[in-house]
């Protein structure tokens, strides 16, 4: 069965292929399916903008399954920002390097008390016969107290998942997809991939 994921990022793409690794699925970006969309994402949640998404490429691909999520980081001394603006936060040009210092710079002299956070994912199907799925999960821990770790991307470098004392970006892929926002929602939508192909596709 072939899913388009309504994504450009390569990061987030290898992510899911990781993830998605073994099931019956051929997993294809936007660009792999040649489809060039600017999707203005505009609910005021992660599960509304993954839905948006979503519905704007299944109208553009009938036929298909087509799967888009929307995450962020949510820092609670923050207000929970940067939220569902964590791509867009400080500017698309902004480079997480600096996004991630400004947080950093935010939290200065709190405890670790302080500095709860946590990364959501919602990630939405819409299905060749109109049906739609919504699943959010979240990945509970903190900011730290400075950058570290090359293994992941965006504001990885300075979230501790809960239980570790090491940044997400300091964990080996496969013991990340394990424990991470976006593994839990997409082992959770694979669930609902199989429900749905053992009910059409007899």
């Amino acid at each position: 069965m072939k899913i388009i994921f309504a994504t450009g990022n390569r990061d987030k793409m290898r992510e899911i292929r990781e993830i998605m690794e073994g099931s019956s699925y051929e997993i294809c970006s936007m660009k792999e399916a040649g489809i060039d969309l600017d999707i203005e994402e505009d609910g005021s949640t992660f599960e509304e903008n993954a839905l948006i998404k979503a519905r704007a490429v299944a109208d553009l691909a009938p036929g298909a399954i087509v799967l888009a999520d929307d995450s962020g980081l949510e820092v609670d001394a923050m207000d929970g920002a940067p939220g569902i603006y964590s791509a867009r936060f400080m500017g698309h040009n902004t480079s997480y390097e600096v996004k991630n210092q400004y947080i950093l710079d935010r939290l200065a002299g709190l405890s670790a008390e302080e500095r709860t956070a946590r990364f959501a994912c919602a990630i939405a199907a819409v299905f060749p016969d109109g049906e739609e799925i919504v699943i959010r999960r979240n990945m509970e821990g903190g900011i730290g107290e400075k950058m570290a770790g090359e293994n992941g991307f965006g504001y990885d470098p300075i979230f501790l998942p809960k239980g570790y004392d090491v940044s997400s970006a300091e964990l080996p892929a496969e013991e990340k997809n394990q424990i991470s926002h976006r593994g839990k929602a997409l082992r959770a939508m694979r669930e609902k991939l199989v429900e749905y192909a053992s009910a059409h596709c007899q």
